[in-house]
């Protein structure tokens, strides 16, 4: 065990940890971290795709440290802030006409979610949500209690939830299967046990990256809108992970030619300061004053290093970027998966992709332990990959927007080494008894 990471478990609750391998860095530039131990680490996670920029870029130092050094302030509760203003008209003019009404700030993804879960409630009169299995909107009481990731079990969720199947076109056998049963269901639901008419919104994620980096059939969320927009319900959009540009595409909704009523950012809007947004209709956005607070909300800082985000994604062609790599480490996975029998499964657009791992190809079956190993073994090459999925056997690429092609590959000829040495049996499972991931 490094020196940092062996203090760290001497000082630091692990309430909070999600660990895959012993990572301990002190810096990072672009798409690289500096471990302890003084190795280059390729970040192949951005921490979950929050360092949107990668790391200490420019442009979000200086918009930082600009904002601090003439500080409006600290919160938007009793006071407007200029910075926050400015993101508020930013975020307004990027998002679709339907969507652009009101934006209310928070600190993460998950308190964004829990509090349109709130408002949605409150502001219709509808007790009901839908929701998918094995979605994560986050891990605050209210973003649980709409969630459906199976780590999250054990954990109330809200009285009128439904949780309905994400199509799995992998696991399902095509596209047209995944989309077809997964309708099925719904109207299934709405012709007995949940009446549409009770229902406030549906909770979708255009991607569902927590719980495999599963991408929806063409047109399955034309379907869904059609559906919402027949029944008055709203359609709310989490792009917390997926959205900003990741997928090659300014919003990751935009795959699927649909336009939710409400938009939910997190995570990369702060380039890996804590913001979050969400986007909507002013009837809903304007429903209570005091409703949905804490005193860092709005907090100038923070919305100063959303706007050099969302400026720099715009100045770098970030989008085109995310675009072009993601085809290139798309087509280089592609041909991983024809060497390596550990791939049943690459899927995903632009920077927002993964990799499923299934230790027999005709049965589907999860390889978990082997994820598990080809994780711990690329970080000892030298790459940082996280792995998601319900069954824990997919893995995550959510690299900085900023990577470039050669860095691309250059990850994945070290996944490639590590898929190799893990199918080998070079590696001893024991290293894996400290790290229990998902």
């Amino acid at each position: 065990m490094n020196g940092l990471y062996d203090r760290e478990s001497r000082s630091v609750s692990t309430l909070a940890h999600l660990r895959f391998f012993p990572q301990a860095v002190t810096g990072g530039k672009g798409c690289l971290l500096r471990g302890d131990d003084g190795r280059d680490l390729l970040d192949f996670a951005a921490s979950w795709g929050a360092a949107s920029l990668g790391h200490g870029h420019p442009a979000l130092a200086e918009s930082v440290n600009r904002a601090l050094t003439d500080q409006a302030g600290a919160s938007y509760l009793s006071t407007a802030n200029e910075p926050c203003v400015l993101l508020a008209e930013k975020l307004l003019s990027i998002v679709p006409e339907r969507a652009a009404g009101r934006v209310w700030f928070g600190h993460s993804g998950s308190d964004a979610n829990e509090t349109i879960a709130r408002a949605v409630v409150a502001a219709t009169g509808r007790k009901r949500i839908l929701s998918f299995k094995g979605a994560y909107h986050g891990g605050t009481v209210g973003s649980v209690a709409i969630s459906g990731h199976p780590a999250q079990g054990g954990i109330d969720k809200a009285s009128g939830l439904s949780l309905v199947p994400y199509p799995d076109a992998y696991a399902a056998g095509s596209p047209e299967a995944a989309s077809s049963a997964a309708l099925a269901h719904l109207e299934e639901l709405f012709a007995t046990t949940v009446p549409p008419e009770e229902v406030a919104a549906f909770f979708i994620e255009p991607i569902q990256s927590d719980g495999g980096m599963l991408v929806p059939p063409p047109g399955y969320f034309r379907e869904i809108q059609a559906l919402c927009r027949k029944h008055g319900i709203l359609l709310v959009c989490d792009e917390v992970k997926v959205g900003l540009g990741r997928t090659g595409r300014l919003h990751a909704f935009g795959h699927s030619d649909i336009e939710p009523d409400i938009i939910v950012f997190g995570k990369g809007l702060g380039g890996g300061l804590p913001i979050s947004a969400a986007v909507g209709p002013e009837a809903i956005m304007n429903h209570a004053s005091a409703f949905s607070f804490q005193t860092l909300h709005g907090n100038p800082v923070c919305a100063a290093a959303g706007l050099a985000v969302l400026d720099t994604i715009e100045r770098e062609n970030l989008v085109a970027n995310a675009a072009s790599v993601g085809d290139t480490m798309l087509t280089a996975l592609r041909d991983l998966q024809a060497k390596h029998e550990l791939i049943g499964n690459v899927r995903g657009h632009g920077l927002a992709l993964g990799v499923e791992l299934v230790s027999d190809r005709a049965a589907r079956t999860p390889a978990i332990e082997q994820t598990a190993l080809v994780v711990y073994r690329a970080f000892q090459l030298g790459l940082v990959i996280y792995y998601v999925g319900i069954n824990s056997n997919v893995l995550e690429f959510t690299p900085p927007l900023t990577m470039s092609k050669d860095e691309a590959l250059r990850g994945i000829a070290i996944l490639d080494q590590a898929l190799g040495d893990v199918e080998a049996g070079r590696l001893d499972p024991q290293l894996l008894e400290r790290f229990a991931g998902w």
